[in-house]
Parts: C-alpha cells; sequence; structure tokens
C-alpha cells in the first residue's frame, strides 16, 4: 500500500528498498527535506562527492518519484530538485519475492539502527510534558480489526496536524515520529 499512489510491483519495491538503503541516496533525501530544494552542484558541495555521482543518484530517486525536476529553476544543464510527500507500506514478508524480502530486512536493520539513536536522543531532550522532544509508551486490548482502524486514524492524524515543508506555518520544526504497535505473545502460540 502506497497510500494514494499506484501500487508496486515486487521489482519496484525491490528497487525502493535497495535505493532508500543505499547511504548516499539517504543523505541526499535528508538534504532536500531539511533544505527543500539542490541541485546536483550543491549536493556535491555539501556532501563531499563529485558533481557526476550527485547527478546519477538524483536521477535514480526521480525515477522512483522520491524527488521531482523543479522545472521554473532548472535550464541547460543544471536542473534543481525537491522530494515529493512519499508514504509506503511495506506488504506481508510471506508475499515477497526473496531478492525483496532481502532488500527490505536490509532497510529494516538500518532504520532500526536510526530509530535506536532517535529513541534514546528523544528521551535525552525530553524536558517534560510541555517540550519538543515528547516520549509514550502505552499498552492496552485491541481486536485486530480496532487496531487496523487506529493505524487509518494514525495516519489520519498526522495528515491533520502535519505540513510539508512548503506550508509549514512559522515556528514549525520538522519532527520525526515512530509507531510501533506489536501484540504480546499469546499463552496459546508459547
Amino acid at each position: 500500500m502506497t497510500d494514494g499512489m499506484p501500487e508496486m510491483t515486487s521489482l519496484e519495491r525491490t528497487a525502493l528498498y535497495k535505493s532508500l538503503g543505499n547511504p548516499l541516496r539517504r543523505r541526499i533525501l535528508e538534504y532536500l527535506g531539511r533544505h527543500g530544494e539542490a541541485n546536483s552542484t550543491v549536493l556535491a558541495r555539501e556532501l563531499g562527492e563529485s558533481s557526476g555521482t550527485t547527478s546519477y543518484h538524483l536521477r535514480k530517486l526521480a525515477e522512483q518519484r522520491l524527488i521531482e525536476e523543479i522545472p521554473e529553476k532548472s535550464g541547460g544543464r543544471e536542473r534543481w530538485w525537491r522530494s515529493l510527500p512519499f508514504r509506503h507500506t511495506t506488504p506481508d514478508p510471506a508475499a515477497m519475492t526473496p531478492d525483496e524480502y532481502a532488500a527490505a530486512a536490509q532497510l529494516a536493520h538500518l532504520k532500526i539502527e536510526f530509530d535506536t539513536a532517535l529513541y534514546h536522543r528523544a528521551h535525552h531532550e525530553y524536558r517534560g510534558p510541555e517540550g519538543w522532544a515528547q516520549v509514550q509508551r502505552s499498552g492496552t486490548w485491541m481486536t485486530r480489526e480496532e487496531l487496523l482502524a487506529f493505524m487509518r486514524d494514525y495516519h489520519a492524524l498526522l495528515d491533520r496536524y502535519g505540513h510539508s515543508r512548503e506550508e509549514a506555518p512559522e515556528g514549525a520544526r520538522p519532527i520525526l515520529m515512530r509507531y510501533y504497535a506489536v501484540p504480546e505473545p499469546s499463552e496459546d502460540r508459547l
């Protein structure tokens, strides 16, 4: 499920996971997320790479619809890029091809490292219930259907309160959010 985007094939998802797992492409996406736009020369200077290398990776990210060219700023050989809104839910691993599963697993390991550091940072920067860093842990009982409805509502809340970089009000900051829901092991499955 890609929330409003055409359904991806296994080959497209495999390429996406490999692309998102590429360290330079991740850095390019992070830069565009923070700064809004860039060309290959700016990225080369900021990321310590050649403009040919950044240009190649920008084209690959555009092929996957993660970024787009800014036509009004581009001209001749100079092409400017911006990130596109993107939301993706990984399918059931049982439905993946072996290559897709391997690429998704590799990307998941990279995300776990990042999320673990983010978790520690959130605790370190926590300044009480009115601060920027918030940490919340809870538990409850839900049916599978209620959990799926909660996930839909969670996405709706993100859409309701979140803003794109271009539409963010004065004083808004980029916020990194993570949500995990894992059922306790059932005694009948032990």
